[in-house]
Parts: C-alpha cells; structure tokens; sequence
C-alpha cells in the first residue's frame, strides 16, 4: 500500500480516531493540532496562519516523504447570535475553518497532479447544508467549505484526484459538548431532534473516510454526504 496521509486535528475528537484508525489499515500518517503531544509524526502548530500552514506541509512532507491522501479536519465553533459577534471571532474562525484547509489543498495538489494520484477528504457539517440558527458564522464556514471541494473536486479530477466532503451531525466529541454548553439546549434536547436518538460516534467518520480514499471509491468526487444519524433530513 504505502500510502502517506496528512490530517489536521489529531489531538483528539475526529481527527485522532481517524488517525489511529487509517494507521491500523496500514497508512503513515502525520498529524497535527494546537495541543503538545510528542509524538515523531506529530506537529503543534497554529493553521491559523500562513506560516502556520506552510511549516505543518513542510514537516508532513519531510516524515511521508510525500502526501498522498489529506483530510482536513481541523476546525472550530462557535455558538453566538450574530449581534455578539466581534470581528476578530470573525476573522479566526474563517482562517481555521476555511483558509488553512484551502491552502493546505493547494500545497498539496502539484503532488497529487504529477502522481496522477490524490485524495481529499474534508470534514464540514450538516450546519454548512441546512444552516444552524445560533451558529451563523460556523454555518457559513462550513457553507464555504462545501462549494470549494464540490469546485476543487471538478478542477482537479482528470488528474485522478477525488475531492469529497464528510458533514457529520453532532458527534460524541469534547468539541460537540463544548457546544452544547454555549447553547440555549442540553444534551437530551439535541438528542430529541436526532431521529436515531443518538449523536454520531467518531470511528463512523473515521471509517466513511477509509471508503473514501480507497481506489474503488475513485467514482466518487464532489460528493457531500450528510453523516448525522438522519439529523439532516427533516
């Protein structure tokens, strides 16, 4: 196999399930968060930024020795009414939930496009498909992050590269409890309204996204598939 995978947001939640789970199937991964863990394939590092980006694909690429597969999973939320937002919330929140994972993609593609060979799978929200009052600024993030990979995913698919788009509904994660405390609702209310009464376990997005990046899959690109216990549909 000796497929390489670069994925954000390993410290915890999604993106650390995703890793350990890919890593058993037999991939090299290299991961990253805010958090300091000492790992060799491990990078604290702030994607917040330009220079934050371009050193997590400098030292990705240095320990894979090239990338094959990148799953953007990094990103944060937020629960406010618009008219307590701040500019600088604004402006954090665009840059982790859609610039880096832009500009990460085109660090990777010229790879990707000489190999005739790439993945990228990008972790949205159901809350970027049918809206979260409460959460404007999280909802348009994701709302962005679904037209770049439906666009991304035609500019680069005669090179054999697939571009799809994971959008889990609230998930069993520190990130969704955190939420859920900013809210107006508890944890039984969002389970309530979740036609399995259930919120979404990590290792299911973890193992949607091993589908995604295996070559039988490779019909699939542009795609955005709602993950949320049925959350999405009415």
């Amino acid at each position: 196999m000796n497929k390489t995978v670069l994925i954000t947001g390993t410290s915890r939640g999604i993106g650390f399930e995703t890793e350990n789970f890919l890593s058993s199937k037999g991939y090299k991964t290299f991961g990253c968060g805010r958090s300091k863990v000492k790992k060799e394939n491990y990078l604290s590092v702030d994607l917040s930024t330009k220079e934050g980006c371009e050193k997590l694909y400098n030292s990705a690429k240095k320990y894979l020795g090239h990338i094959d597969i990148l799953i953007n999973n990094a990103g944060t939320y937020a629960y406010s009414n618009i008219e307590n937002a701040d500019y600088e919330t604004i402006d954090n929140m665009t840059k982790l939930n859609f610039y880096a994972p832009y500009y990460l993609s085109s660090l990777v593609i010229p790879d990707m496009k000489r190999q005739k060979w790439g993945r990228i799978v990008n972790i949205g929200s159901i809350s970027g498909v049918v809206g979260e009052g409460g959460a404007t600024l999280y909802s348009a993030t994701k709302s962005m992050f679904l037209g770049f990979s439906k666009a991304l995913a035609l500019e680069v698919a005669k090179f054999g590269i697939t571009v799809n788009t994971i959008n889990p509904g609230w998930v069993e994660t520190e990130l969704s409890k955190n939420g859920i405390e900013e809210s107006d609702l508890t944890y039984q209310d969002n389970i309530d309204v979740i036609p399995q009464k259930r919120f979404i376990m990590p290792i299911e997005i973890a193992n949607l996204a091993y589908f995604l990046i295996q070559d039988e899959a490779k019909g699939l690109t542009g795609q955005s598939i709602n993950l949320c216990a049925g959350l999405s549909c009415g």
